[in-house]
């Protein structure tokens, strides 16, 4: 679409269109309500208490957590303006679809509703959420040291991926936080199991073959070789599968969960292998949706498969 056309069209017309190429609701939506299912359910069952949250609560829940999602987006756009406008000038802000001041516009409006909605309905839950915003902040000034971390990559996604442990420290809140109480001995482990899991996405969207390398985009195949890459990835889906199944035996599915878990694995590890094998681009590219259906099948397994079991062997007593 020409550029001048599309700067013309009224704001909300273009974030449709800037959601659809940088943070598609389509595709981040149904996995967002998962992880925020999940968490709540994990640490309900893990504290033993029966039924599910408040549905108000985990609406809010939801929609925090998709804004939490969505400011890391936007700060992505700030942090990386610079790079962008060298080397990707076809992307949303680059070439004016928004600029930098009306995403500013729009992410401190969601961070006014998020305060909003919390303090309202769940006042205590500010807490986790203040954490999460502090440190998406130092994220956003790659914690004052950016030319350090990126010498050191490793280091910098590490550092980058403590965000998802402090989400879940949210979205596990829903249920004990709320509830008044501390975190319920497992939760631990769950958040370890979100660590390891960001890796996994994050790995998993930065593999590439040769040929569909770009200047001045850092990959992890650009950076460590396409195999070594891969298997990076792999290395980070079986210790997030091995957490994944210590986190089942907290709330008494243990064998079950391993057993659900062994062929998702299984499943979603075919597209490395088949890259690794073919070196081929379509399969490079698959590995990013890999990456989406094992977090969505992993969560479902740990803490979502479990309540809704609980919950239909309730429902099935009452009636």
């Amino acid at each position: 679409m020409n550029t001048v056309t599309e700067k013309r069209k009224p704001f909300f017309i273009r974030f449709i269109q800037y959601q659809k190429e940088r943070f598609p609701f389509v595709q981040h939506g149904p996995l967002i309500v998962v992880f925020t299912f999940s968490a709540a359910s994990y640490s309900r069952m893990c504290r033993g208490d029966a039924g599910f949250v408040a549905l108000p609560r985990f609406g809010i829940g939801v929609v925090t957590a998709l804004f939490f999602f969505l400011l890391l987006r936007i700060c992505d756009e700030f942090k990386d303006f610079e790079d962008d406008n060298r080397y990707r000038p076809y992307r949303a802000v680059p070439r004016g679809l928004v600029s930098l001041k009306e995403l500013a516009v729009l992410g401190v409006s969601f961070l006014v509703m998020m305060v909003l909605l919390n303090g309202w309905y769940m006042p205590g839950m500010l807490v986790p959420f203040s954490l999460v915003i502090l440190y998406m902040f130092l994220m956003t000034r790659e914690f004052f040291v950016p030319v350090w971390l990126k010498k050191h990559p490793m280091t910098y996604m590490a550092s980058h991926m403590v965000i998802m442990p402090l989400i879940d420290g949210y979205t596990t809140g829903l249920d004990w936080l709320t509830a008044g109480n501390t975190p319920p001995r497992g939760v631990e482990i769950f958040l370890i199991v979100s660590f390891f899991n960001g890796i996994v996405i994050e790995v998993g969207r930065k593999i590439r073959a040769p040929e569909a390398e770009e200047t001045g985009v850092e990959t992890y195949s650009s950076l460590y070789g396409p195999v070594k890459a891969t298997c990076l990835w792999f290395g980070s889906m079986l210790v997030t599968g091995i957490t994944a199944a210590i986190a089942c035996t907290f709330v008494g599915f243990g064998m079950l969960g391993t057993f659900l878990l062994i062929p998702t694995f299984v499943l979603c590890a075919l597209p490395g292998i088949l890259f690794v094998a073919s070196g081929e681009q379509r399969y490079g590219k698959t590995i990013e949706i890999a990456a989406g259906v094992w977090t969505i099948g992993m969560y479902l397994i740990v803490g979502a498969t479990p309540m809704i079991i609980q919950l239909t062997k309730t429902l099935l007593k009452i009636t």
